[in-house]
């Protein structure tokens, strides 16, 4: 059974509505295909986490993401975060 590393990346908005969706969505044709295995990790990475460190992700986030099969991203924005 082939396996995939996803990670979901909500951030703000309506990007946690989206990615809730989606990953059911996604969870619905595992267990119907049932010749894959998905597993998720969240990474709580956004607006909230610019404002309490400064970025949008840790030093290291770009690292932390490359082992993983695939990014499931929502959106990002905030009004006081800047957009570059």
């Amino acid at each position: 059974m082939r396996e995939y590393e996803i990670a979901a990346i909500p951030a703000d908005g309506i990007g946690p509505e989206v990615i809730a969706a989606g990953l059911q969505a996604l969870e619905t044709l595992e267990e119907r295909c049932g010749d894959f295995k998905l597993r998720v990790q969240h990474f709580d990475w956004g607006s909230e986490y610019y404002k309490g460190h400064g970025r949008m992700m840790p030093e290291d986030g770009v690292a932390q993401l490359k082992r993983f099969d695939a990014i499931f991203f929502g959106a990002v924005g905030a009004p006081g975060v800047p957009d570059d």
